[in-house]
């Protein structure tokens, strides 16, 4: 299984979208700043999770969701979401 996920900064609020086999490890690699991108804004949370079969899906939506780059878009995500 793979999953395309949504951490929001409690920082700054701001979102990160990424991909991986493995949730709750990537998690811990962002909030220990093993991520050079996400690293200047710890902590993260958790805050959206989508799960697919195979790399080739997750990866098909981790880059359309990348391609949003908008705020409103991930929140209303969050907010409709069943977590």
């Amino acid at each position: 299984m793979f999953y395309v996920y949504l951490i929001q900064s409690q920082l700054d609020h701001s979102f990160y979208v990424g991909y991986t086999k493995d949730l709750e490890n990537r998690l811990k690699q962002h909030n220990n700043g093993d991520s050079t991108y996400t690293k200047r804004k710890i902590p993260w949370t958790l805050v959206y999770t989508e799960s697919f079969e195979n790399k080739s899906d997750a990866l098909k939506r981790e880059l359309f969701l990348k391609k949003q780059r908008n705020i409103n878009f991930y929140q209303s995500l969050v907010d409709n979401s069943d977590r």
